[in-house]
């Protein structure tokens, strides 16, 4: 039985009355109402005792409570006004003794640059599905205390940004991904867990950040080249980067001064390649 301090089946539907709120596809909205699955999500992420977390997209709560009931506080971000306004109200109502350890923020996640003291240093979420890949890139780039990562995802999505070079999920998010983290699949997610439920299969994501690549070739340059390279799949190397070096022929000599055959594609490469192409790139004025 769901513990009366989260958020069951019935409690969601109800919140959701309250509030007005009908789960919107635009938003990416499906609510998690499941309590195994959310004390099972929260073990998985690997917490340090008293780890403070980010949460992207808390909705209703569910995975809120369940952090707070594992003694993490948390610090929320929410674009819908009326869930953010609602969260803390529903933080009190269940778990009264964790209402201090909750802070909401009212914005887009891909437009937060910073983020009030302490800072979070794990990201905990079931990310909008239709912007995940680019929320947790923007994140990972300018939340430098995030050291690790456990996110909930379309499942397809999951298996690109864990593919390793040469599968046939292996493309741009897997390759910038990589550029921040080690990547893995943590675990399958059943549809019946959430609310509406969705067409799509989930999975959890498992992310733990590394250095990034000391080099002289800026992350702008790499994702540039990574974007040229995978915009047409099956082109060779040497056409994919024509616009970049100006011609084929010059990527053609750029990727022999890189140590990269010129006829290979771009989903062979790995980040330590396209480091060694981005080098290549004509100095900027």
């Amino acid at each position: 039985m769901t513990s009366p301090r989260l958020l069951g089946p019935a409690a969601v539907r109800e919140l959701a009355e309250h509030l007005g709120v009908r789960p919107t596809k635009t938003l990416g909205q499906n609510f998690v109402h499941d309590g195994n699955t959310v004390r099972r999500i929260v073990a998985a992420a690997g917490l340090r005792e008293g780890e403070r977390i980010l949460e992207v997209g808390p909705g209703l709560g569910s995975l809120t409570l369940g952090m707070l009931d594992a003694g993490h506080p948390v610090t929320a971000i929410e674009i819908d006004p009326r869930l953010a306004e609602a969260l803390p109200a529903t933080v009190r109502m269940l778990q009264p003794d964790n209402a201090e350890a909750l802070t909401v923020l009212t914005a887009d996640a891909l437009r937060v640059t910073e983020l009030p003291d302490p800072q979070p240093t794990a990201l905990v979420a079931n990310l909008p599905y239709n912007v995940s890949v680019p929320v947790l890139l923007h994140l990972l780039e300018t939340l430098g205390s995030i050291e690790r990562a456990l996110v909930m995802v379309q499942a397809e999505v999951a298996e690109r940004l864990a593919a390793s070079p040469g599968s046939k999920t292996y493309g741009s998010p897997s390759v910038k991904a990589a550029w921040y983290a080690d990547v893995r699949l943590a675990m399958s997610v059943s549809r019946q867990i959430f609310w509406p439920v969705p067409n799509v299969d989930s999975a959890l994501v498992s992310l733990v950040r590394h250095d990034a690549p000391i080099d002289d070739a800026p992350r702008e340059d790499v994702f540039a080249v990574i974007d040229a390279a995978f915009a047409q799949r099956r082109k060779m190397l040497r056409s994919a980067l024509a616009g970049i070096f100006g011609s084929s022929g010059a990527a053609a000599d750029a990727l022999q001064s890189a140590g990269i055959d010129p006829t290979l594609r771009g989903e062979t490469l790995g980040v330590a390649d396209f480091v060694a192409i981005a080098r290549q790139m004509p100095a900027r004025d």
